[in-house]
């Protein structure tokens, strides 16, 4: 098994934590926009910044120092502050459903308005859906590349496990983006396809972090993933369970789900 503490993995690890920062900007400019995408994507972005920091603060032997303790005590009240305020604040409610704005051509010139989707209203669940599952493959790839630690560690029996990892997390990529177009279009076919997608990911990850990474890596790279794939699921099921109830009752399809 690769140690999760050092090397590779902690460089690795440490990247993608500090990846978070960009995140948190992307955060801000969909909250700016209005963009009702900013809520899923905020709170997958939040549990995952916990899970990324908090196995960084966790020494190979011992308990975390002090400092750590405190600043990661810091840094999930801010998180949970930004999940609060995303979905339990008025103001954020209000601001979050605007339409987005894009180009206008009119007798005036070319301008940045606020105008109305061309597609119909998409179910919130839905969005949070597919911000969910997008993270499939970049939480897939991290422990993939820090097992690449352990080739260069002169273990050269875990190639193909890692080339496998890897080659997953890349397809992964691609079919979630393709499923993802259809989904916001209200095609009940893409729902089934990232059921099965999100099932086989679980099913080729969490092994792999198990044999390669131990259990640490377990926890520490597949709990994130087992919460992304949670949420997908949990909103899938409730935006066909919205989209069952609308066919059946066709004045509630233009209600919030």
């Amino acid at each position: 098994m690769v140690r999760a503490g050092g090397g590779v993995g902690l460089s690795v690890r440490t990247g993608w934590a500090l990846l978070r920062s960009l995140g948190f900007l992307l955060l801000i400019g969909h909250v700016r926009r209005g963009r009702a995408a900013a809520r899923p994507f905020g709170l997958i972005l939040t549990v995952t910044t916990i899970f990324a920091v908090g196995r960084l603060i966790v020494p190979r032997q011992g308990t975390p120092p002090l400092p750590g303790l405190l600043g990661f005590g810091l840094l999930s009240g801010l998180c949970l502050a930004v999940v609060w305020l995303l979905y339990r604040s008025p103001v954020v409610a209000e601001h979050l459903v605007r339409q987005p704005g894009r180009l206008v051509f009119d007798r005036q010139g070319i301008t940045w308005q606020e105008s109305a989707p061309r597609r119909p209203a998409v179910a919130g669940w839905l969005l949070t859906a597919r911000v969910a599952t997008f993270t499939y493959s970049p939480l897939m790839l991290v422990p993939a590349l820090v097992a690449i630690g352990a080739i260069f560690d002169g273990r050269l029996a875990f190639v193909p496990a890692v080339a496998v990892w890897l080659a997953a997390g890349f397809a992964v990529s691609y079919v979630v983006l393709f499923c993802a177009f259809f989904l916001l279009r209200g095609k009940r076919w893409a729902r089934v396809v990232l059921v099965v997608v999100t099932v086989a990911v679980l099913l080729v990850d969490l092994p792999l972090c198990w044999a390669l990474l131990g259990p640490d890596g377990l926890v520490r790279d597949g709990g994130p993933l087992l919460a992304a794939a949670a949420l997908a699921l949990y909103a899938l099921w409730r935006a066909g369970r919205t989209a069952r109830r609308a066919d059946a009752d066709p004045g509630l399809a233009g209600r919030p789900a």
